[in-house]
């Protein structure tokens, strides 16, 4: 059973940043592509952004272009979401996952994360 764990998640101000990890155990990041998702109170899980195994990357949302970043260090066996400027529409539940290929489609994710928070409030 695959396990991640996904960190850095937390209460930040408007404009503020976080980085948060995704890593694994019993599974190699760098054989999948790796998206983040984002799911807010009320709201449907929605896509962010996502690397692919040849570290391609597509980004989902054009509310969050330029604003947030995502990486992979293989030797970590980590993926992270650089997250700047953050706005109060920003806050939800992220989450990481694997997939084949990046394509914004729930049900073809592997495997999820378990999530963490991300509060953007003054």
């Amino acid at each position: 059973q695959v396990h991640f764990v996904e960190s850095g998640g937390g209460l930040v101000q408007p404009g503020g940043s976080l980085n948060l990890s995704c890593t694994a155990s019993k599974l190699s990041l760098d054989a999948y592509a790796v998206a983040w998702w984002r799911q807010a109170p009320g709201k449907e899980r929605e896509g962010v952004n996502c690397i692919d195994k040849s570290d391609r990357i597509t980004s989902y949302r054009s509310s969050v272009k330029g604003r947030f970043t995502i990486s992979r260090d293989n030797d970590k066996n980590t993926v992270t979401l650089l997250m700047n400027s953050l706005k109060p529409e920003d806050t939800a539940v992220y989450y990481c996952a694997t997939m084949e290929v990046c394509v914004p489609v729930v049900y073809l994710v592997e495997s999820w994360g378990s999530g963490t928070l991300v509060t953007v409030s003054t």
